[in-house]
């Protein structure tokens, strides 16, 4: 971790003796790194809608709003890729011992909760000497860019702004939980109705320094909201600071993610909802309608079986007239059935095209010279492969067969030839 201090002030002394040796970073441990990539998108998804509760003060007198939406929103990055991420916009205002504080709050994430981008600010309007602190935190070339800003009193001279950039490695950011962050896993939280038991995550102290932040379940419990009992998960998160005491916040959480209540341990004011939310449910995908399929009885049926008799008979009728029509079909036919039966075939298939083959409008012309390899009766379904295809064959002469073929009678093509044998 690299950081570069810009302010005025004194400058340092030389260092005397050696300094000793910093402690290693905190690092996240397994369970809270398996916790984080159990998420999915779907199940965050279920999670996006926005709620606002109201501050008071320990006598229950309302002070500030707190307002949280997370929805869906766009992310561009330095290669000027859009991404679609979750986006967490929360920001509260209102009076403590009558003097105006606030803080907003802008993040994007992806979908296991990393930190791709956020903004943070705060500030305490103080009669004589305001405070404000912003901090940016920004994913880029492999690492984590955050830029802390702090400035005092009502009119800044230079020297009391306060500007510190700090670069983290994205390995030891593994596990960092972001303060937008915490909002929706909280919310992931109460949706499983568990806590990752044993697990240690990372954090930012208030000095915005790397420590680690645990999570622990202190059971259920019912409360009233606006006449309503409603029952809430009870979440405690802790951050251990290295240079501080440790802070501590519960979160009293519905069964869809709604926060009920937030209480600030050692803070005598809270956070509390006025009006009960309509509870969100994981909505049942039912299974497709399956229709089975029924046997159909037209034999039974009188008009169906009416119908077939009527159908059967025109279709005789047509099929008969056809053959008074062109009595040179009936004679083809007989003639194939005749060599059919003389020379009996193995195979009835291939005989049949080399008996019709003469009749095809596109049958190649025969070659010159003999091939000790036959051609194929049957005609190439690929035009560009048919030798005779574009060329304008004529009809060839069938061989001698025994035809009784009127005069002037037009020839017939090979389908219709074929279609005749699936009557």
């Amino acid at each position: 971790m690299s950081s570069k201090v810009q302010s005025k002030g004194a400058k340092a002394k030389d260092q005397q003796s050696p300094t000793p040796e910093s402690p290693p970073p905190p690092e996240a441990n397994a369970e809270a790194i398996q916790f984080l990539n159990s998420l999915s998108q779907e199940e965050l998804q279920m999670l996006f809608f926005s709620e606002t509760l109201v501050m008071v003060s320990n006598t229950g007198e309302p002070e500030g709003e707190l307002t949280i939406e997370v929805q869906r929103g766009k992310h561009e990055d330095n290669s000027v890729a859009m991404s679609h991420c979750p986006l967490v916009h929360a920001f509260s205002r209102g009076f403590v011992d009558k003097m105006l504080c606030g803080n907003s709050l802008l993040g994007y994430l992806t979908w296991n909760l990393e930190i791709l981008e956020q903004h943070s600010q705060e500030f305490i309007k103080f009669p004589i000497l305001p405070m404000e602190r912003k901090t940016s935190l920004l994913k880029q070339e492999g690492q984590l860019a955050m830029t802390r800003s702090i400035k005092d009193g009502e009119i800044c001279p230079e020297q009391e702004v306060k500007t510190e950039v700090t670069f983290l490695p994205l390995h030891s950011t593994l596990g960092f939980i972001s303060e937008a962050a915490n909002l929706l896993l909280l919310r992931v939280m109460a949706w499983r109705q568990m806590v990752p038991s044993n697990a240690r995550f990372l954090a930012l102290d208030m000095e915005g320094k790397l420590c680690y932040s645990s999570y622990q379940a202190l059971g259920s419990q019912t409360i009233q909201v606006d006449r309503l009992q409603a029952e809430v998960f009870i979440v405690e998160q802790t951050i251990h600071s290295e240079e501080g005491i440790p802070m501590s916040c519960q979160f009293y959480l519905l069964s869809d993610g709604h926060l009920a209540k937030r209480v600030q341990v050692g803070s005598p004011g809270c956070c509390m909802i006025t009006k009960m939310p309509i509870l969100r449910e994981e909505d049942e995908i039912e299974p497709p309608p399956v229709f089975e399929k029924k046997p159909l009885p037209w034999e039974e049926d009188m008009e169906l079986y009416s119908r077939f008799l009527e159908r059967k008979e025109q279709l005789r009728l047509s099929h008969s007239r056809y053959l008074q029509q062109h009595p040179d079909a009936e004679a083809l036919i007989s003639d194939f059935m005749l060599f059919l039966l003389l020379r009996q075939p193995a195979d009835v298939v291939t005989f049949a095209a080399e008996f019709f083959g003469p009749f095809a409008a596109r049958r190649p012309p025969t070659p010159a010279l003999r091939s000790s390899r036959p051609l194929s009766p049957f005609r190439s379904l690929d035009p560009s492969l048919d030798p005779a295809a574009g060329r304008g064959a004529q009809l060839a002469r069938a061989p001698q067969v025994r035809l009784r073929r009127k005069a002037g009678t037009p020839g017939l093509d090979e389908e219709d030839l074929l279609s005749l044998l699936r009557f």
